[in-house]
């Protein structure tokens, strides 16, 4: 006997029809919100950023790549990890297939992290990727835009993430199993590996001037796991019971 319940073509058809409707309400909602999220104002960004790149160094203006558009993704690799955040990387797989049509439509696409040139250079060798990454380590880009925190911070607690103030819980208490697991698997301790957290930003650049536009975090970064969007349409669903992913190369090869 089938787990799930069955029905006949007529009956199927007609429960797909009703989701139909929820579905188009859900893109109807989905596109407004959209149009919110661009009407949000510009502020202006006046401090002087520098990136480490495989073209040289660089300024937020020059990750634009001649185009009037940046999308950063706040890639958890820290300085002391010894690989970047498993999340993180499940994320960034989709990163090369998009890119290219992004650059062809006014949208640079990049990755940021706090970690050297060269072991992110390493890391995107090792697990087949091309999309630019660019270095901010030593300056101050990821701790202004709250995807990182000092030592200090972290020990004083009241860490502010996700737009309210005690919303990094990893970062301030015991973090649960799954990220003790990730951290040992980025190389470094659960604390190390919970001062960097993911983010995406949007910058525009206008007669010469950065703007930031958006930034969100958390469960707003969903859209952007490719992977979720196909199991969101699979049979049975994400079909959790914890984190199953791993990075591209760590799964086994049948």
């Amino acid at each position: 006997m089938p787990s799930h319940p069955t029905a006949t073509r007529a009956q199927w058809l007609e429960a797909r029809l009703e989701l139909l409707e929820a579905e188009k309400e859900l893109t109807r909602r989905s596109d407004a919100l959209a149009a919110r999220r661009q009407a949000l104002p510009w502020v202006r960004v006046d401090k002087d950023y520098r990136f480490d790149t495989e073209q040289g160094s660089a300024t937020l203006a020059d990750l634009f790549a001649g185009r009037s558009q940046l999308l950063v993704y706040h890639f958890m690799f820290g300085p002391d990890y010894q690989a970047g955040c498993p999340s993180c990387s499940a994320i960034a797989d989709g990163f090369d297939g998009f890119a290219v049509h992004l650059a062809n439509h006014d949208v640079t696409l990049m990755a940021v992290s706090r970690a050297p040139l060269a072991k992110l250079r390493a890391y995107k060798q090792r697990l087949g990727w091309s999309f630019p990454w660019a270095s901010s380590h030593g300056g101050a880009f990821n701790y202004d835009f709250n995807v990182s925190v000092t030592e200090a911070q972290q020990r004083a607690g009241g860490i502010e993430y996700n737009y309210r103030k005690g919303g990094h819980p990893i970062a301030e208490g015991a973090p649960p199993p799954p990220v003790a697991g990730f951290a040992a698997s980025c190389g470094t301790d659960t604390l190390t590996y919970a001062r960097d957290r993911p983010g995406m930003s949007s910058f525009v650049l206008e007669a010469g001037v950065v703007y930031h536009a958006y930034s969100t975090y958390a469960r707003g970064l969903d859209g952007l796991w490719g992977m979720y969007q196909w199991l969101d349409r699979a049979p049975l669903g994400r079909n959790e019971t914890g984190t199953w992913w791993r990075r591209n190369d760590e799964y086994a090869r049948g």
